[in-house]
C-alpha cells in the first residue's frame, strides 16, 4: 500500500489507498513450467526483469476497493494468458468444398440443358 496520486484533497495526503499487487511468476509453486512461459510471454509488458508481475490500482479512494480491483484484474490477466488459442483450420478445405459444390451445380445445369427442346439450325446444316 502507498499513497495515491490525484484528486482527494487532504485525504490523499494522509491515507495510503494505492494498492500494488506483486506476483513472482518464476517462483510460483502453483504454476507448471509451461504456464509460467505463457504468462511471461503474454504479460511481458507487466513483468519486470526479476519475473515479478506488477498490478496496481488507485482508481478509488478506498483501499479495500482498490485491493479488490487489483485482485480481480490479476485473475483476469492470468486467466486470459493461460487460455489456449484456437487453432485456425486450413482454408484449403473450404476451397475444395466450394469447387465440389460448383462442379455438382454445373453437372446439374448440363443435365437440365439436355432436356430442352432442340431447335433446328438451317444455317449450319444441323438437321
Amino acid at each position: 500500500m502507498s499513497r495515491s496520486s490525484g484528486s482527494g484533497g487532504q485525504h490523499v495526503n494522509k491515507v495510503s489507498t494505492k494498492v500494488e499487487l506483486l506476483f513472482d511468476v518464476l517462483k510460483s509453486q502453483e504454476l507448471d513450467e509451461e504456464q509460467k512461459e505463457k504468462i511471461l510471454d503474454q504479460l511481458d509488458n507487466r513483468i519486470n526483469k526479476e519475473g515479478i508481475l506488477i498490478i496496481s490500482s488507485e482508481a478509488s479512494r478506498s483501499q479495500l476497493q482498490n485491493k479488490n480491483k487489483a485482485i480481480k484484474k490479476f485473475e483476469q490477466l492470468v486467466t486470459k494468458a493461460l487460455q489456449y488459442k484456437v487453432v485456425e483450420r486450413d482454408a484449403g478445405a473450404f476451397v475444395a468444398q466450394k469447387k465440389k459444390r460448383l462442379k455438382a451445380k454445373k453437372k446439374h445445369a448440363q443435365k437440365k440443358a439436355m432436356r430442352k427442346k432442340v431447335i433446328p439450325d438451317k444455317e449450319n446444316n444441323l438437321f
